[in-house]
C-alpha cells in the first residue's frame, strides 16, 4: 500500500523532530549545570581551611610569640587541649557542606591533637604503691575549713600538702588533722602534714627574688612565705618534698596574659630543685598553670607529672564547679608514679589531686 504524504503527516513528522530537538538541548542544558557544579572535593573550601589552619596552630604552638604579645603563647598553651573542640565544629560544617576536602583536611588537626593529648585519654593507673600523697589549695576564703579537712583525712594519704592557708584557719586544719597525721610544719601559707617524720625543713623565698631582692626593704617585701622544702623519712630512704604556691596570673586588656610573680618563682623553685642533693622529690602545689606551659620548663626539664604519668583523663583541678584547666600539681623525680587522680570537691575552688608513688 502506498502511504499518501498529506499535510497531517508532514506536520506530525516535524514534530517529532521538534520535539526530539527540545529533548536534547534539555540533556545538554542538564549536562552544563551538572558538569558546573562544584563536586565534593570543591565544596567546602572554607571549612577545609580553617581545618588546616587548626591544625597547624596546634602544631606549632610553641612558636606563638610570649614577649611581644602579652604571654600569648603561655595563654594558648593554658588551654590548648580545649582547642579539639573546633574539631566536631568543623567536622559538623563539613558534612553539611558534603565536602571531601573538608573532611580529609580535619585528618591534621585529629593527628595532631591525638599527639599533643591522647596519651591522657587511656587509664596508666596500676595498684600498689609506696606512699600516697595529695594536694589541695583550701582557699583562703573556705567556708568550712573543719570540713575540707576532714574529707582531706579520709583520703588516705599519707602526705598531705595544704596551700592558701590563712592565720584564722590554719589552727582549725591543725586541729582537725593531728590525729591522721602526727607530724607537720607550716611555713607562711603553706603546710605539709605526714604521718611520717619530718625533718630539716625551710622557707623558699618565691615572691622577692632576682637581683633587686636584697636591697629592697623589710617592709616592702612579700610578708607570706609561699614555698617550703622538707624531707619525709621513710623506710627506703628519705624522700625531698616541695610545698609552693606560686603567684597568681592575670588577664588584663593592657598586659595581656600576666604572669610576672608565677614565672618568677617557676625560676627559683627549678633552681631549688636542681641544687639539691636528694635522687627522690615531689613536688606538692597549686601553681598557677598547666605543664603544657612552656614557662614551667625550668621545672618540666627536671620532673614529670604523675597525671601524664600514670593517670586517667586530664585531671581538671579549677574551677572546682566546671574545671578546665590543671593547675595543681604533683610532680616527681626519681620515684615511679603508680596512680594519679583528682578527689571529690570538698568546699574549696580548687579540687584535691592525689598520687601513689614507690621506689
Amino acid at each position: 500500500m502506498t502511504q499518501v504524504d498529506t499535510a497531517e503527516t508532514r506536520q506530525g513528522g516535524t514534530g517529532r523532530r521538534e520535539s526530539g530537538a527540545e529533548t536534547w538541548r534539555a540533556r545538554r542544558r542538564r549536562a552544563i549545570r551538572a558538569a558546573s557544579r562544584p563536586g565534593p572535593w570543591k565544596r567546602g573550601l572554607v571549612p577545609a581551611a580553617l581545618a588546616l589552619l587548626l591544625g597547624l596552630f596546634m602544631l606549632l604552638h610553641v612558636k606563638i610569640p610570649n614577649r611581644r604579645i602579652g604571654n600569648l603563647g603561655s595563654l594558648v598553651e593554658t588551654f590548648l587541649p580545649w582547642f579539639g573542640l573546633f574539631i566536631p565544629v568543623l567536622l559538623a560544617g563539613a558534612l553539611w557542606r558534603r565536602s571531601a576536602s573538608a573532611v580529609v583536611a580535619l585528618l591534621l588537626p585529629v593527628v595532631v591533637w591525638l599527639n599533643l593529648f591522647g596519651g591522657l585519654l587511656g587509664d596508666k593507673s596500676h595498684p600498689g604503691s609506696d606512699l600516697t600523697v595529695a594536694e589541695q589549695n583550701v582557699n583562703a576564703n573556705n567556708p568550712d575549713p573543719a570540713g575540707t579537712a576532714r574529707d582531706l583525712a579520709a583520703s588516705g594519704a599519707d602526705v598531705l600538702a595544704l596551700v592558701e592557708l590563712t592565720p584564722q584557719a590554719t589552727g582549725t586544719y591543725e586541729k582537725e588533722l593531728a590525729k591522721a597525721y602526727p607530724h607537720h610544719t607550716v611555713q607562711g601559707t603553706v603546710g605539709l602534714w605526714s604521718k611520717l617524720p619530718l625533718s630539716g625543713t625551710q622557707p623558699i623565698d618565691i615572691m622577692d627574688y632576682g637581683p633587686l631582692a636584697d636591697t629592697m626593704p623589710v617592709d616592702k617585701k612579700t610578708a607570706s612565705n609561699r614555698a617550703l622544702r622538707t624531707t619525709v623519712a621513710m623506710d627506703h630512704g628519705p624522700l625531698t618534698v616541695y610545698v609552693a604556691h606560686l603567684g597568681s596570673v592575670r588577664v588584663n586588656p593592657k598586659a595581656g596574659f600576666w604572669t610576672t610573680s608565677r614565672d618568677m618563682g617557676v625560676q627559683v623553685l627549678g633552681k631549688a630543685i636542681a641544687a639539691g642533693p636528694s635522687k627522690r622529690v615531689v613536688l606538692l602545689g597549686d601553681l598557677n598553670g598547666t605543664m603544657d606551659d612552656r614557662a614551667f620548663a625550668d621545672i618540666t626539664s627536671q620532673m614529670h607529672s604523675t597525671q601524664d604519668a600514670a593517670g586517667d583523663g586530664f585531671g581538671f583541678t579549677w574551677p572546682a564547679r566546671f574545671p578546665v584547666a590543671r593547675i595543681d600539681q604533683i610532680l616527681v623525680r626519681g620515684v615511679e608514679p603508680d596512680s594519679s587522680w583528682v578527689l571529690p570537691a570538698n568546699g574549696s575552688d580548687h579540687l584535691p589531686v592525689a598520687a601513689g608513688i614507690s621506689w
